[in-house]
C-alpha cells in the first residue's frame, strides 16, 4: 500500500524538488545582478523532470550517475541536468548578463507553478481522506 501512494506522488515529489532547485537558481541570478562578469543561469525544466523521473537514457557525459536519490548533485547541475546560461537579450559594458524584468518574471512564474503543484498534491490527498472515512 505504501509503494503505490509513493508511486502515486512521485511526480509531484520531482516537480517540486526540481522546482525549488531552479528557484535557488533564479534567486542566485537575482542575487549577483550587480556583479560584473557574472553570467545568468538557467535550466531546462521538462529535461531536469525527466532525469529526475529516471526517464532520461540521453545523458550528457558530463553527468555524473547517482545510485540513490540522496546524492548530492554536481555544482550547476539541477536534477542530473547542467544548467546553462540564459541567452543575453542586452549585454551591459561590465559583462553581466542578468536582466532584472526575464529573472523576476521567470522566479514568479516558477513560484506560482510551485504553489500550483502543492495544491494540487492537497486536493488529491483530501481526496483520498474522503474515499477513506467514506
Amino acid at each position: 500500500m505504501v509503494g503505490k501512494l509513493d508511486e502515486f506522488f512521485r511526480f509531484h515529489e520531482a516537480a517540486l524538488s526540481v522546482r525549488g532547485q531552479r528557484q535557488q537558481l533564479l534567486a542566485s541570478n537575482i542575487a549577483n545582478a550587480d556583479t560584473p562578469n557574472y553570467k545568468a543561469k538557467d535550466i531546462n525544466f521538462s529535461s531536469a523532470l525527466s532525469n529526475a523521473l529516471g526517464q532520461n537514457l540521453n545523458q550528457s557525459p558530463t553527468t555524473l550517475n547517482k545510485t540513490s536519490s540522496q546524492h548530492i548533485d554536481t555544482p550547476g547541475t539541477v536534477a542530473g541536468v547542467a544548467a546553462q546560461y540564459r541567452p543575453t537579450v542586452q549585454g551591459s559594458i561590465d559583462g553581466n548578463t542578468v536582466d532584472m524584468d526575464v529573472e523576476r518574471n521567470q522566479f514568479t512564474d516558477n513560484a506560482l507553478r510551485y504553489e500550483a503543484s502543492l495544491t494540487l498534491i492537497n486536493m488529491q490527498i483530501k481526496g483520498m481522506l474522503a474515499a477513506i472515512q467514506g
